[in-house]
């Protein structure tokens, strides 16, 4: 089965664009992989007084997150970026969603994009 890693701020941002990046992942055939690490720094944007803006899609990421089945891994870094970087050189197989422009750059995987508002996108 394939399977897609997702990045914290691609989460965030399909919540907040209202995109149903699961139903995509599902309807493509793919297991989403969500590394430990970003379940964390979701669970702290939600927390957070500086990221007021974000907190309520955090929470309701957290909710999405829990509704939904997906495989849980564990980076074993201390940047998560970095993480997610050494896992998909690792396993090149794995697309990686992120909109995160260091990732994209360094990983030569398939990438799933947001494109224009409200669709996702492989590239």
């Amino acid at each position: 089965m394939k399977s897609a890693i997702l990045d914290t701020n691609f989460i965030l941002t399909c919540v907040k664009q209202k995109i149903d990046f699961f139903e995509f992942l599902e309807n493509e055939g793919i297991q989403a992989l969500i590394p430990e690490e970003v379940l964390e720094e979701v669970e702290k944007v939600k927390n957070s007084k500086k990221k007021m803006h974000f907190r309520k899609d955090a929470e309701l990421a957290i909710k999405i997150i829990g509704k939904h089945e997906f495989k849980k891994i564990s980076l074993n870094s201390k940047s998560v970026d970095n993480g997610i970087v050494k896992f998909a050189r690792k396993n090149p197989e794995v697309f990686v969603a992120t909109l995160d422009r260091i990732v994209k750059n360094r990983t030569r995987n398939v990438k799933l994009l947001i494109t224009g508002k409200k669709r996702l996108d492989f590239f």
